[in-house]
């Protein structure tokens, strides 16, 4: 296999990744396995999503691939720009980066010149012709279907009234109410950029519970939950612990404590489980 000269930052930027993700061997088969809250995940966190065709690879040597996983090689990729499906970074045409892959049946590096993918990646400072992925494995096989599903979760991230990430719950508060089995509890949420989130639960006699949350700073009883992936299903599906923090009770009474765990468990239950192929 040839070999390059590979770029010294490059490979200092490899170094502050995370550890490469042992998914299966298949990379078209791990492309489709990706669930929504994947996708968001990566999409997430990457300034840049485009599309490239691999026109040249080469063999990272283990000694200078730290934290590359056993039965993983990392290359250094020579690609061109097929498509820049998301992003306001310029691009070049010639693209160079590096990935890790898992070793093919003979313990060999695939062979990927000519193969299409799909990119999630930061741009390198200076260097338009330069990219640095999310993480080690942030290559995907292209293909008409996945970029059918990752559009629309680009559109969503996009949005003007995206919701915030969530990153925990600051406060929860119970009130039962005049009649028997009547009651509200309220949890507000910590995002990361501050913005307000609530959720709000209400119970009525001879009814079903019901649940909303709104994204203002209106305490909306009437707000709904979210539908199943959606981003705001995925901000609270994949972010919410899966037992309301006790310090966050701001009563005493056990009574109200134990309706608003009752509560934070109903929200918890109605979310399901965040489902991800990646760590």
């Amino acid at each position: 296999m040839p070999t390059f000269r590979i770029p010294g930052h490059l490979l200092l930027a490899s170094a502050m990744l995370v550890a490469p993700l042992p998914l299966g061997a298949q990379e078209t088969a791990r492309t489709a396995e990706l669930t929504y809250a994947d996708i968001v995940d990566l999409a997430d966190e990457a300034p840049l999503v485009l599309r490239a065709q691999i026109r040249k690879q080469a063999t990272v040597e283990p000694e200078r691939s730290p934290g590359l996983e056993p039965g993983f090689v990392r290359l250094y990729i020579e690609a061109r720009t097929s498509a820049l499906i998301a992003g306001n970074v310029p691009v070049g045409e010639s693209l160079r980066y590096l990935v890790d892959v898992p070793l093919d049946a003979k313990g060999k590096a695939p062979k990927l010149k000519k193969q299409e993918v799909v990119l999630f990646a930061r741009p390198v400072r200076g260097s338009a012709d330069q990219l640095q992925l999310v993480d080690p494995r942030a290559q995907f096989a292209y293909s008409e279907a996945f970029e059918a599903r990752l559009r629309p979760v680009l559109g969503e991230l996009l949005a003007q009234d995206a919701p915030p990430k969530v990153t925990g719950i600051r406060d929860a508060l119970a009130v039962e109410g005049t009649l028997v089995g009547e009651s509200e509890t309220q949890l507000f949420l910590d995002t990361a950029n501050d913005g307000p989130v609530s959720v709000t639960v209400v119970r009525r006699p001879g009814q079903q519970p019901r649940w909303g949350v709104s994204w203002s700073e209106i305490v909306d009883q009437s707000a709904r939950a979210p539908q199943r992936n959606t981003l705001e299903w995925h901000r609270l599906a994949c972010s919410l612990p899966d037992a309301l923090p006790q310090n966050a009770i701001l009563t005493r009474d056990p009574q109200a404590r134990a309706l608003a765990a009752k509560d934070y468990a109903l929200v918890r239950s109605d979310l399901g489980e965040c489902p991800r192929t990646r760590q």
